[in-house]
């Protein structure tokens, strides 16, 4: 989606293959209920809502996120021998008995 201030007109088409400034990615059902604002013109693209081919770009970031999640988390809540301690788990934290 994006918009044409000087024609006071929003248009409404398929994702861009591409980065583009002032556009904007929506999903089938926003892109398909979004209405202009009052006074404005609204084209809307009559076709099929496909997703663009992947890119490199995604595949590599696709990639990376695999990786990502596949490597293995250091324990927090291992204590050293030489006493308790206070570790973290995501965003709570273990408090040892007293």
């Amino acid at each position: 989606m994006t918009y044409v201030y000087a024609e006071s007109t929003a248009v409404v088409g398929p994702l861009a293959a591409y980065p583009e400034p002032h556009t904007y990615d929506l999903c089938e059902l926003h892109a398909r209920n979004l209405t202009a604002p009052r006074g404005w013109d609204l084209v809307r693209h009559e076709g099929e809502f496909e997703p663009p081919p992947p890119t490199t770009d995604d595949l590599v970031a696709l990639a990376e996120a695999v990786r990502e999640a596949g490597r293995p988390v250091p324990r927090q809540d291992d204590a050293p021998p030489d006493g308790p301690h206070t570790g973290r788990r995501g965003h709570l934290r273990v408090i040892p008995p007293a």
